[in-house]
């Protein structure tokens, strides 16, 4: 007998053998789709499981790195607070500021610089701890006077940076009178100052 003799209306008659396939290819259709309706979400439920452990192992490692080496990070952080500190003392206050631009300005004269201009500008803040001031100069000088003059503000107290410069030889009226040595410099002297509060925020 072969499976086309089989008559599906009347299984009881069918030979063993027959129908210990039929039981075998039911219980295979029940075991796939209790899979397919329980056993997968299981399944995928377990896999979510395994990424979350992985990830809580590989935050765990990252946080135990940091604690591991957390002293060296405290000695950094007071480093860099000294360092800032330090910084901080180096910027004038706004009452301050006054002495500094006079004492830029001394400096010049004293160096030899003829100033043809010098113009505190705005103050503005991009977002930093401090504030910067610039300062428009225009002066008249030989290259000796201007590197003198360079040096002695780089060796104030407070900061003040040179920006823009732009030097060209001073023309006069005809080649005879002209000095190769003078110059007409046209700069930015950048400062800058720390608002007060800041200073009270790290006081208290």
């Amino acid at each position: 007998m072969n499976v086309n003799d089989l008559d599906f209306s009347n299984a009881g008659a069918w030979p063993p053998a027959f129908k210990a396939i039929a039981v075998l290819l039911v219980i295979a259709a029940v075991g796939a789709a209790g899979y397919w309706f329980d056993s997968k979400d299981l399944w995928a439920e377990y896999q979510r499981a395994q990424r979350e452990e992985r990830n809580l192992k590989t935050q765990f490692e990252s946080k135990q790195r940091v604690m591991a080496n957390i002293d060296a990070y405290r000695v950094q952080l007071d480093e860099l607070r000294g360092m800032l500190a330090e910084m901080l003392q180096q910027l004038p206050t706004e009452t301050e500021m006054p002495d500094l631009l006079e004492d830029v300005s001394r400096i010049g004269v004293e160096n030899g610089l003829v100033f043809e201009l010098f113009r505190p500008e705005g103050e503005f803040n991009e977002g930093g701890v401090f504030i910067s001031k610039p300062i428009a100069i225009r002066a008249r000088a030989n290259y000796h006077q201007f590197a003198s003059f360079i040096s002695d503000v780089s060796a104030l107290d407070r900061i003040v940076t040179l920006e823009s410069v732009q030097i060209e030889a001073e023309t006069r009226g005809n080649e005879a009178e002209q000095d190769e040595d003078e110059l007409i410099i046209q700069a930015t002297l950048q400062t800058y100052r720390y608002p007060e509060d800041l200073g009270e925020e790290d006081e208290g």
